[in-house]
């Protein structure tokens, strides 16, 4: 879904730095985005979330090609199958830790690089599996419920001093990611998310589900009694 945003970022012109754990395949991805887009220029930074002390480096390298930051957008993310990450414990640390200590902690440093430049804005991607507590993604859905609940906080606290935060909300979407499982109805794809979290940008929408219809489908699910939810296969 990072690539699918940077694309469409970079098509309407938008200045770019990407960063990822990966410098060659990110090089890559910055060549193709300048060889669609003549007139943008993409920067890249290795930056990854299990080693925090790459997340200030390469904001800094980001600033200092952009000028300023207008916009952050954080698309990584770690998925496991609940079975799986019950089955062991090391890779269940590791997405806990990736999905909310390393992400948190690198919005904080965005969040104030933003702030320190008057505001913009710091969008981050999360789950629908974080809306309500389910045996099937009860690990994953439980990061994903901490990070909701921390992007909503920097919303509170931070709206009238200029940041604008933006939780994206992703159904299932068929990526890398999700390779290998069967898609449900109203699976999404990357371009169909970018699509609707550029929108949300754009109109500082603070908590845009994708697709649309994931937001009609948990309203009714967050509402299920608990009694209820053990007896379905959701």
């Amino acid at each position: 879904m990072g690539r699918a945003m940077a694309r469409r970022m970079a098509a309407r012109g938008d200045a770019l730095v990407l960063l990822g754990r990966d410098q060659r395949e990110l090089e890559r991805s910055a060549a193709d985005l300048e060889a669609l887009n003549p007139r943008v220029v993409v920067g890249t930074s290795r930056c990854d979330l299990e080693q925090f002390d790459t997340f200030a480096p390469a904001l800094d390298y980001a600033e200092h090609e952009l000028g300023a930051l207008d916009a952050v957008v954080v698309t990584a993310g770690m998925f496991a199958a609940q079975q799986e990450l019950a089955d062991n414990p090391k890779l269940a640390a590791q997405v806990l830790e990736v999905d909310f200590r390393a992400t948190v902690l690198f919005c904080e440093e965005a969040r104030r690089r933003l702030l320190a430049n008057g505001g913009g804005t710091l969008c981050v991607f999360g789950s629908v599996a974080g809306d309500r507590g389910r045996r099937f993604v009860g690990l994953y859905g439980a990061a994903k419920a901490g990070l909701a609940a921390y992007l909503e906080s920097l919303d509170h606290a931070y709206r009238t001093a200029g940041l604008q935060v933006v939780c994206v909300k992703p159904g299932f979407v068929k990526t890398a990611m999700t390779a290998g499982l069967v898609p449900p109805p109203f699976a999404g794809n990357p371009e169909q998310v970018a699509a609707d979290v550029l929108r949300a940008i754009d109109r500082g929408t603070p908590v845009v589900y994708s697709p649309a219809a994931w937001r009609w489908i948990l309203a009714v699910v967050r509402v299920i009694p608990r009694s209820v939810m053990r007896r379905v296969s959701f």
